[in-house]
């Protein structure tokens, strides 16, 4: 029976060459889409383990690397992060204090005093950017470039500066250190170690996986569709086959040989696909780095889990796509009216919605937890879409019979309402587009606009802010540490710089007032102590600049450089008055710097140097778009999966559409051309198969949306304590495309209906 399953698969005709085709694209492009997830999942934890040298003395290290050697010269490390016109720069400074000292990945050897190691992407920016703007804030000459074995990714920028042991064992936060550690961020707890560098790629298994999934839905469903082309005619065949004496057993060998041969085929196609394509998949910079190419790997599991995984279920998908021929030999010529779906139907969906709505304040804190706890609501969520879409169907269609006298929209109620599957089949592919797309927009709409800049004008964005506190005193309400107050050579440096429109140093507070923005109620806590400035450099900044009328300092809050862009920041129209003289202020040790600057690259990065050479032991200060942009670098990743998810779901599912409809048409021609012998216009029939698809389209698409941004009101509310936001014009544009994609989809499909309907079609065979 194999041979001849084959035989008829590969010497079917048109018909049967067309089918294959599709199935076999559908299969190549949900195994290239897999490959790509499982290669991304396994380039990120390369990619994360690159990233551990650098949180070498944070205390993330193994049982293995407690222990000291005894014949280890120890290494004074210090990290911290500079920036580069919005990119940020790791840099290390490092103090060998003999021959022994640890080296780290990607080096030769340690650098000396006054010597320094530079990345790739980094020395070419040290070469193509003014030395006043980068070069200058790293003392001495580069001795070569750090190799690849300590980058996480083609772009990464990171330098290793050489120390005396005695000039680095000044600053507060260098440590001593005996081994570099090899243990990833993810292996942190949080409570043994601080992860300064890399992420928990565990939350990036979690995103891949809920996005792989959203895209697998729709390739299972094209895959089901391709495999019903021309299924009345199959059924046909296959019942002669019975009436001969075939077994249904031999019969079910037969379907299933088409299918798992281009299930196979398709197989290897997708792991072409994704080799030719794994150039642009390292480009996606889901981590805020790309892979390295060769990072993007599979290993032997991933290889054998798609080999036996996709075509099995690819042959289960075509297995119940093609139940209806497991009939008796006469089962094709008896037709009956399928039995209506019944509202028990939407019982998975509201499973789902119960199941996202417990989650609100009962999140787990482990990753693993958060796993459970969303992932199963998300898929009984779609799945249960796909279940209750023909009961919708069947709704939306009986209200319409019911409305309507008109003909075209008669029979195309009363079709879909007899047999609700196969109308919203179809769509089913648009409907998790839809419902993805909603979902998506929503969870990340809501995140932008909680953590954006409210502010948004370039000169608050490119205020530079260079904080020099080191902690904060809970008794006393005060920020601990401070610097000097500038020279008046290096104010006058910065106020020389092109593009610098003010300068206000933040200092510290011997009169006590408490912080103008915070009220603690009584008896919690200790306010927090207020930080006087100037009134004649507040008046310069571009934001929160007012003083009480009459005033010379003021006192305003802690860390004033944010500019109330946080969305919990509420500011005074005016800073309150602070009774002291502006002589006694300029003397007053400085905690906080702010340059206002016209939002430029140069005017930012010139600042920014003097800054770092003024203050070389302390960090290098950051504008408020920077600051966003890293609370936001991993959201800005998921942005791009999510319009990858919705650029790669609507095509799928308008091919699902496409195949759909034209199948249909071919299963139905005999009937529809009866109807035209009858007298019935083909204008009428035209529209008879636009409304049996845009009927169940359009009403399970609403379902579909409202879900969508449900689920993403449930899972932000869970997971941050937000709420959604309005979708923006984006949204309803391409919602609107989709849905008159989809329409000119089926239209396109009209010039068959003419071809396949005339009167030689209407014939006994």
């Amino acid at each position: 029976m194999i041979r001849l399953g084959l035989r008829l698969t590969l010497s079917g005709g048109r018909e049967a060459a067309a089918r294959l085709a599709v199935i076999v694209a559908a299969v190549a492009l949900g195994v290239g889409l897999l490959l790509s997830i499982l290669a991304a999942i396994n380039a990120t934890a390369t990619q994360n383990s690159r990233n551990a040298w650098l949180n070498t003395g944070s205390g993330t290290r193994t049982a293995s690397q407690s222990a000291t050697k005894a014949d280890t010269d120890p290494l004074w490390w210090l990290l911290r992060a500079d920036h580069f016109d919005g990119k940020t720069i790791g840099r290390v400074d490092v103090a060998a204090t003999g021959p022994s000292s640890p080296v780290p990945p990607g080096l030769s050897r340690l650098p000396g005093p006054g010597e320094f190691y530079a990345s790739p992407a980094l020395d070419k920016l040290l070469h193509s950017a003014p030395a006043a703007e980068l070069a200058d804030r790293y003392p001495g000459h580069q001795v070569g470039t750090v190799g690849n074995a300590g980058l996480p990714g083609p772009d990464s920028l990171i330098v290793v500066i050489g120390h005396r042991p005695d000039q680095l064992a000044k600053q507060h936060d260098a440590t001593q250190v005996t081994t570099i550690t090899t243990a990833t961020p993810s292996s942190c707890n949080g409570t043994n170690c601080t992860v300064r560098a890399g992420i928990d790629n565990r939350g990036i298994k979690l995103i891949l996986s809920v996005a792989g999934t959203a895209l697998i839905f729709p390739v299972l469903i094209l895959i089901g569709t391709a495999t019903r082309l021309a299924a009345t005619r199959r059924e046909q065949r296959f019942a002669a086959m019975r009436l001969v004496g075939a077994t249904p057993r031999q019969i079910s060998m037969l379907s299933a040989v088409e299918s798992t041969l281009a299930a196979l085929v398709g197989t290897a196609v997708g792991f072409g696909l994704f080799y030719v394509f794994r150039m642009q998949l390292a480009l996606v910079n889901l981590t805020s780095t790309p892979y390295f190419a060769g990072d993007l790997t599979l290993r032997t599991g991933d290889i054998l889990l798609v080999c036996v995984a996709v075509p099995v279920g690819a042959a289960i998908t075509a297995r119940i796509a093609l139940r209806r021929v497991q009939v008796s030999p006469l089962g094709v010529t008896r037709r009956v009216t399928p039995r209506p779906p019944r509202v028990y139907r939407v019982i998975p969906l509201a499973a789902g919605i119960a199941e996202l709505s417990y989650t609100i304040g009962r999140v787990p804190r482990s990753t693993n937890g958060q796993i459970w706890v969303f992932v199963p609501g998300i898929l009984l969520v779609l799945t249960g879409l796909v279940i209750a879409g023909p009961w919708l169907t069947m709704a939306g269609a009986r209200l319409l019979a019911r409305q309507t006298s008109r003909p075209a929209l008669l029979v195309a109620g009363r079709r879909l309402a007899d047999d609700p599957k196969a109308g919203f089949r179809a769509v089913s592919g648009l409907v998790l587009a839809l419902c993805v797309t909603s979902a998506a927009v929503g969870i990340i709409g809501s995140l932008n606009a909680e953590r954006s800049i409210p502010q948004a004008s370039r000169a608050v964005a490119g205020a530079l802010d260079a904080n020099y506190t080191e902690g904060f005193n809970r008794a006393t309400g005060r920020q601990i540490g401070s610097v000097p107050p500038l020279s008046k050579a290096a104010l006058g440096d910065l106020n020389s710089v092109p593009g610098v429109k003010g300068v206000l140093m933040i200092h510290t507070n011997p009169l006590g007032t408490t912080d103008p923005t915070i009220h603690a109620r009584q008896g919690v806590g200790t306010p927090p102590v207020a930080s006087l400035a100037s009134c004649t450099e507040l008046a310069k900044m571009p934001a929160n600049s007012a003083c009480a009328s009459g005033a010379q300092a003021a006192s305003v809050p802690q860390n004033y450089g944010s500019f109330g862009t946080y969305y919990w920041m509420h500011w005074p129209s005016a800073w309150p008055a602070a009774d002291i003289s502006p002589q006694r202020l300029a003397r007053l040790p400085v905690q906080e710097i702010v340059v206002a600057t016209d939002g430029s690259t140069s005017a930012i990065e010139r600042a920014r140097t003097i800054l770092a050479k003024t203050y070389p032991d302390r960090d290098v200060p950051w504008t408020v778009r920077e600051d966003h942009a890293q609370s936001g670098a991993q959201l800005a990743g998921y942005q791009q999966l999510a319009n990858v998810v919705i650029l790669v779901s609507f095509p799928i599912a308008g091919c699902s559409l496409a195949v759909s409809v034209a199948g249909g048409l071919r299963d139905r021609k005999r009937p529809f051309s009866l109807l035209r012998l009858t007298g019935t216009q083909l204008g009428v029939l035209r529209r008879i198969v636009l409304l049996e698809s845009a009927v169940p389209l359009l009403v399970v698409a609403v379902v579909a949306i409202g879900m969508g941004f449900l689920t993403a009101q449930l899972f932000v509310q869970a997971q941050f304590r937000y709420s959604i936001q309005a979708p923006g014009i984006q949204y309803y544009a391409i919602v609107l495309t989709g849905l008159v994609a989809s329409l000119g989809v089926i239209a396109s499909t009209m010039p068959l209906l003419r071809r396949i309907t005339g009167p030689e079609t209407a014939r006994n065979e």
